[in-house]
């Protein structure tokens, strides 16, 4: 997983997650998302060795797909916990962004 920045905040589960949250997407389509909005690159062993955790964590679900391209959706579980996550982030985000602008007018 690379980021041209110094301060990388990309988890590939929760971008994985993400990802997902916009519908089903093979493997291929998570990588050209998660590039697209973080701006980030994983790798195949970074993403399919993510997806197998999720999957086992029954935050996600492989559907029926063709030879080469199977894709995956977020399963309700998978939803929960990437809102609690997202609710969390955000509020660590104000709460730095309040102190950045206190201490740094």
């Amino acid at each position: 997983m690379r980021r041209a920045d110094q301060l990388p905040w990309g988890n590939p589960p929760l971008l994985i997650l993400g990802s997902l949250a916009g519908g089903p997407k093979h493997g291929y389509a998570i990588v050209q998302d998660v590039a697209e909005q973080a701006g980030i690159t994983m790798g195949p062993g970074t993403l399919y060795g993510a997806l197998a955790r999720l999957e086992e964590r029954g935050l996600v679900e492989a559907l029926p797909g063709d030879e080469r391209r199977r894709p995956y959706r977020l399963t309700a579980a998978g939803a929960q916990a990437l809102s609690e996550r997202l609710k969390d982030m955000s509020r660590f985000a104000r709460t730095g962004l309040a102190r950045l602008s206190a201490a740094h007018p």
